[in-house]
């Protein structure tokens, strides 16, 4: 852990209601994947910390779940992770799209930031699907009569554009400190539970409706051989047994091509082979069950 007195951090929250881009920005100023994403709502379930070293300054940006009204006692847990998320930040970046209609969830999120007091910036992502620039003038205009935010940065977490002026803003929050992370240090997340959610966005990407939503991986065997291939087996969680079917899908087609595509990318995180074995269970209503969910990480921030 670098602990030179010169040295500067600062605690980033990024928030925002379902499907704004809030992986996707973490993970283009990382610079890599460290959290997962789809085109459906409500991808990333656990608060991820996406960590960058930018000279003297170690930012560590926490992605949260998206901010929605929960149904289920996993949606309980995801809202009570972003609440938390917004205190004791040096920062709160507030991810919108350019709309400028100001909904329930953006409205809530400004709720809590004038509750706890916490300087806020308002991001508007996805400017690269914009065409008439001046779209983003009502966006602001809107926003700035919700709240004083210190600073309003149009961004495409897509394309990066924007993202060095965000950077550049974040700088102003740093505070003298040592660094929470080790040097060169990319994400809090344990190799287990990355691999876990890259599994879980493939079955995002290939699944339709809400059988996604309804599953969750568990990580039973994670070991290294001596010529350095990694086994993995995992175990895919579903609530219904009609959902058991669609996912291994005829001749066991789609778990393969989940399996295939998860294996590619765990391969790339691990820098090694990767030889990926999975399986499939039943656990009805488990994303109402207290100890389901504790047992599949959701649980203990």
């Amino acid at each position: 852990m670098n602990t030179n007195t010169n040295t500067k951090s600062a605690m980033i929250a990024i928030c925002g209601r379902p499907n704004v881009g809030k992986s996707t920005l973490t993970n283009t100023i990382v610079g890599e994947k460290v959290a997962i994403v789809s085109n459906k709502p409500q991808t990333t379930r656990n608060r991820i910390c996406g960590i960058l070293d930018r000279g003297q300054t170690q930012f560590v940006f926490m992605d949260t779940p998206g901010f929605h009204r929960p149904r289920t006692k996993l949606g309980d847990y995801m809202v009570s992770v972003v609440e938390e998320s917004v205190s004791d930040v040096d920062l709160v970046l507030l991810l919108v799209e350019p709309i400028a209609n100001i909904g329930p969830q953006e409205q809530a999120l400004i709720g809590q930031f004038r509750q706890r007091g916490v300087p806020a910036v308002l991001v508007i992502n996805k400017i690269d699907e914009v065409e008439d620039k001046d779209q983003l003038l009502a966006v602001i205009a809107a926003y700035k009569d919700a709240f004083a935010f210190d600073a309003i940065i149009p961004i495409s977490a897509k394309t990066g554009e924007g993202v060095e002026d965000l950077l550049n803003t974040c700088e102003g929050y740093a505070v003298e400190s040592p660094w929470f992370f080790p040097e060169g240090t990319t994400s809090d997340q344990p190799e287990r539970q990355v691999i876990a959610e890259i599994i879980r966005e493939k079955m995002l990407w290939n699944l339709e409706k809400e059988i996604p939503h309804g599953t969750a991986v568990e990580i039973t065997k994670f070991s290294e051989r001596d010529n350095g291939i990694i086994d993995v087996d995992a175990t895919i969680y579903c609530e219904k047994a009609s959902h058991k079917g669609i996912i291994i899908g005829k001749g066991g087609q789609m778990l393969k091509k989940i399996s295939s595509q998860a294996r590619a990318d765990c391969e790339r995180f691990m820098g090694t082979k990767v030889y990926l074995q999975t399986w499939i269970k039943v656990k009805e209503n488990w994303r109402d069950s207290d100890s389901m969910i504790r047992n599949f990480g959701y649980s203990g921030q």
